[in-house]
């Protein structure tokens, strides 16, 4: 792909698609739902219009994959939706993939929200040459505990209404984080803020070269399964000094997982190819693992220690960012994916730009 495009930006009172391309835990949770619905009219003064997939449960989206790319066919095209929202991620989005007209798609390019498993949407998208946002989903993003984060709603903001990517400008990182989940089946945690510790920063690794590129990627589970999948990849020239974007989920892989899955891409002869790597701060802990501070740091760093000696044994040129505020923890910056970026290791900034 040598064209992208940035699709429109939205304006403030503009109508968003709000679809389920994944799986249907606003069913689940209407009352964590009905908050991030909430969020994006009196935050962003956004109209949310609910697309049919958008409440169905988990069961009924799995045995429709049909719908759910109907939905989202149909937002693209309607002339009234500015953008489309996901209300969360899932499992088995690729399996929507097959029923989705590209043409559609290519002729309506419209702001795509979503991270985990939308990163096949995001992908699919990024074939067509379309720039999508690695970010604002309804049930997670828009509907935090307490309050929206300063930091996510500043760069939920760009991301919705700047006309082009320059508006990112070098993100930043933020000053305090937090990977812990609260119970969404008790409605009183909607009121609770979640435990936030000090961030330490970005860290950086391997040369000190100052690269730049499109990005490409994103949860690691979901690069996982288009890899075995193999039908939607881009050719491996197009991945050609690209920028490689890799986080982990709540599913929490171990560094031997990660190690495995860098490992198969290498000999695949597509880790070599990219010119940078930015990964996301990871995920420590769900609600079923709660391993305290120092066991959370410790995973931390022996993913980074994984991810790091892996890229250097197959792209030693290819300077690596970790901790960047993407992906499973919060605050979050919704990044593009098929954004230019450029990596300055020497000044330690990450600059977003047309």
């Amino acid at each position: 792909m040598s064209d992208f495009i940035v699709p429109a930006a939205l304006e403030r009172g503009d109508e968003v698609a709000v679809v389920a391309p994944a799986s249907g835990r606003a069913a689940d949770y209407p009352h964590v739902y009905e908050l991030g619905l909430e969020r994006l009219r009196e935050v962003f003064d956004l109209e949310p219009v609910e697309y049919p997939t958008a409440t169905k449960d988990s069961d009924y989206l799995y045995d429709h994959p049909e719908e759910r790319a109907q939905d989202v066919m149909d937002a693209f095209s309607d002339p009234d939706v500015s953008g489309v929202v996901t209300t969360i991620g899932g499992f088995d989005q690729i399996r929507i993939l097959r029923h989705l007209d590209p043409e559609v798609l290519r002729e309506n390019p419209t702001r795509f929200y979503g991270i985990s498993d939308n990163t096949n949407l995001a992908l699919y998208l990024w074939n067509l040459g379309i720039v999508s946002f690695y970010g604002g989903m309804v049930l997670t993003d828009l509907a935090m505990q307490g309050s929206m984060h300063d930091y996510t709603v500043e760069y939920l903001e760009t991301a919705f209404f700047a006309d082009d990517l320059d508006a990112f400008g070098d993100i930043r990182p933020a000053e305090r984080f937090t990977d812990e989940d609260l119970d969404w089946a008790n409605p009183e945690n909607l009121d609770r803020h979640r435990e936030m510790e000090p961030s330490p920063g970005w860290t950086w690794r391997g040369p000190e070269t100052a690269v730049s590129g499109r990005t490409w990627g994103g949860c690691l589970g979901t690069l996982d399964m288009q890899l075995r999948t193999g039908r939607y990849l881009p050719v491996a020239e197009d991945l050609d000094g690209r920028i490689l974007l890799l986080e982990t989920s709540e599913e929490l892989p171990s560094a031997m997982d990660v190690r495995q899955f860098l490992v198969g891409m290498g000999e695949r002869g597509l880790l070599e190819r990219f010119a940078g790597v930015l990964v996301g701060r990871a995920k420590a802990r769900n609600l079923f693992e709660e391993p305290g501070s120092e066991a959370r740091a410790e995973y931390r760093e022996n993913q980074r220690e994984t991810i790091a000696e892996v890229v250097g044994e197959y792209n030693p040129d290819a300077p690596v960012v970790f901790d960047v505020e993407f992906g499973h923890t919060a605050p979050i910056a919704p990044v593009p994916v098929g954004g230019r970026v450029e990596i300055d290791p020497a000044s330690e900034t990450i600059a977003f730009e047309d």
